[in-house]
């Protein structure tokens, strides 16, 4: 999937569009992680106090169904310490490629993680969380706003909170709160967002694990249905508001919530499900569903249909594609490609490729295989240096692979263009170098890596580029050519200066 809604941070993550599935607690399971992330989106399972076991069976089930990067959602205040420990050592041990961190902020968490190379995400409720996060290591932070379903951690509503943090903010920052469709996705990416964390939309999919009790009841609520409570409060800390859709626990008819009497409404299993815990209904559940947590956002209204997940993500691209190319100002432009709009100035006509061959120049099928070999390595490379730029301390170093990554971004754009201009089709694939280069934890290392695949490019364009016979393709590709030359130059006089020894700090 090639889409204009493409942000940096897709690059990061390893989807095609910015679409998360929040990672719901016992609703974001394998199947739903598996069927959003093979879409083109990133799925973040929801392990909230689930057993290590379960949780390296999920992740095993998820790498079975689909072959793309995913990430856990943990959330260390609502979990035993012990058991907290022992869920985040699993995800070490498995190396998911993201964990996003909930609620109170962990230290030492954060820091195991990026000991790990393990991206991290926190989802804060307010600018000064956000600081605190990135300060401690966080790598990526999302925005919850007072719209959010399920436990909401501040006050403010998300357009707000966008407009206040992502000035102040040097990482990429992703938006959560009553987000349901393309217009919702389209507003947050013109304000600064890098992309959109998605919850209630989804949990209304054949694929989610929540039960289709709690499916219906998105489905038939109307707009403006859910509302803000603390009475789901059991397995929690205290004073943690959640928004759910209205039952007779919201109504006050199932008693105090307060009061400290324990009754029992439900199983799991051999576990028990209490009233006025914060358990949702799910597939392998038995009880009382009305009497449960129904997790809702307030954008609940929007939802009318059950549908597969991969089609649900697919709607809301596309109204996001269509609201951003209609928008004043054009804010549907990538940053990453906002040059590369233009359709190629000539195209080659291979309806004589006999002469072509003769004459020495490669035939069109050659050349998509190189654009695509291109391609694969270019998309790699934009991965990797803004992987980098986030690990690394130094300044001049993150400066260096921030301005690789954007090369790296604009030359994937200018590829993708001739591959449609050739009426070629365009590999999906992450070239091998991205995960040879991520296992280097040394940053002076890889950065030395990363150079010699800066190398690598620049030979292949050196060898093709005499056989290329139209003039726009062979003027892109010289260009290509001589930015990845500059690239080179630049590092070598980093990490070879009388200081490079700073640049893996």
């Amino acid at each position: 999937m090639n889409s204009p809604l493409k942000t940096p941070l897709c690059d990061l993550l390893g989807c095609d569009v910015p679409i998360v599935l929040a990672g719901m607690g016992g609703v974001a399971r394998s199947e739903l992680v598996a069927a959003v992330t093979s879409a083109g989106g990133f799925g973040l399972l929801g392990m909230v106090r689930e057993s290590p076991d379960l949780i390296a069976a999920e992740i095993a089930r998820v790498r079975n169904l689909c072959t793309r990067d995913f990430g856990v959602s943990l959330i260390p205040a609502a979990t035993p310490p012990e058991l907290f420990a022992a869920e985040l050592a699993v995800c070490i041990a498995a190396q998911v490629p993201a964990v996003a961190l909930f609620w109170d902020l962990s230290l030492e968490a954060i820091a195991r993680l990026r000991a790990a190379s393990i991206l991290v995400l926190c989802q804060v409720g307010s600018t000064d969380e956000a600081r605190a996060a990135v300060k401690a290591g966080a790598q990526v932070i999302i925005a919850q706003g007072a719209e959010a379903g399920g436990h909401v951690r501040g006050t403010t509503p998300l357009r707000a909170l966008l407009a206040e943090m992502v000035p102040q903010l040097q990482v990429p920052v992703l938006a959560a709160g009553g987000l349901v469709d393309g217009n919702d996705v389209a507003q947050v990416l013109a304000m600064g967002a890098q992309g959109a964390v998605i919850g209630t939309a989804f949990l209304a999919t054949e694929e989610s694990f929540a039960h289709d009790y709690h499916k219906q009841r998105i489905v038939d609520a109307p707009l403006g249905a859910a509302l803000r409570t603390r009475a789901f409060h059991v397995n929690w800390p205290p004073d943690a508001d959640v928004r759910v859709l209205p039952n007779s626990v919201t109504e006050g008819r199932r008693g105090d919530p307060f009061s400290g009497t324990r009754t029992l409404i439900g199983h799991e299993g051999a576990r028990r499900i209490w009233l006025f815990s914060t358990d949702s209904p799910l597939r392998d559940m038995t009880g009382d569903f009305e009497a449960m947590a129904l997790y809702a956002g307030e954008g609940v209204g929007g939802i009318t249909t059950i549908v597969p997940a991969a089609e649900r993500l697919r709607s809301i691209c596309a109204l996001a594609e269509q609201v951003l190319g209609s928008a004043p100002g054009d804010l549907a432009k990538d940053v990453t490609n906002a040059d590369e709009d233009a359709e190629p100035a000539s195209c080659v006509c291979y309806a004589r490729q006999s002469d072509d061959l003769y004459a020495g120049f490669a035939p069109r099928e050659e050349i998509l295989v190189f654009l695509n070999e291109l391609l694969e390595a270019e998309r790699a490379g934009a991965r990797i240096t803004a992987r980098t730029a986030l690990d690394a301390k130094d300044e001049r170093l993150v400066a260096l692979m921030q301005d690789v990554r954007r090369d790296e971004a604009h030359w994937c754009a200018m590829l993708l263009r001739w591959i449609n201009a050739l009426q070629g089709t365009a590999s999906p694939r992450i070239g091998d170098f991205y995960g040879k280069c991520l296992a280097i934890s040394d940053l002076h290392e890889r950065a030395r890596f990363i150079n010699r695949g800066q190398g690598w490019v620049v030979k292949r364009l050196k060898a093709m580029l005499p056989r290329i016979r139209d003039d726009a393709l062979h003027a892109d590709l010289t260009a290509m050519l001589d930015g990845h030359d500059e690239n080179i130059r630049r590092s070598e006089t980093l990490l070879c200066g009388p200081s490079a020894a700073g640049a893996a700090s």
